[in-house]
């Protein structure tokens, strides 16, 4: 989608997808905004085993559905990317020097790579990074989500 906002979501956002909990109503927003293409979404390419790890432990998902779950992410086509090159090294640099997992690291690094607001749950992760870009998912169109 040329010329559309984007936005970074990490899988502490895209649960809240399939799963109602705090801040659900904010990340189906984003997610509304996604699918009308008021957005494009950018995300990690851990992000579909991250959610469907957290759903696999959540009580109400069986198999079938996790099946469904890992094919509703799947036709969503969000813009996923590899961990290489520039990414990665900033990645790595980000998760020694903030003190948090490389997993966390990527979705902080890619925003920071692609200029990009980064969407999360996670009240730590955004305590420990501190970074102006990385906002909790409360705040969608609140922050400046506004970037492209």
């Amino acid at each position: 989608m040329a010329g559309t906002k984007a936005v970074v979501v990490d899988a502490s956002v895209a649960v809240k997808w399939f799963v109602e909990e705090p801040g659900s109503d904010s990340a189906n927003r984003l997610l509304d905004d996604y699918v009308e293409e008021r957005i494009d979404v950018h995300s990690t390419q851990q992000l579909p085993f991250e959610v469907l790890n957290a759903l696999r432990y959540n009580p109400e998902f069986g198999l079938e559905k996790l099946q469904t779950a890992a094919k509703a992410l799947d036709a969503l086509g969000l813009a996923l990317h590899p961990l290489q090159g520039d990414y990665a090294e900033r990645t790595l640099v980000n998760a020694v020097n903030h003190g948090v997992t490389v997993y966390d690291s990527g979705y902080v690094s890619l925003g920071e790579e692609l200029g990009l607001t980064v969407y999360t749950a996670d009240e730590k992760l955004i305590k420990k990074v501190g970074s102006k870009t990385l906002f909790h998912i409360s705040r969608y169109g609140i922050a400046a989500s506004t970037n492209s």
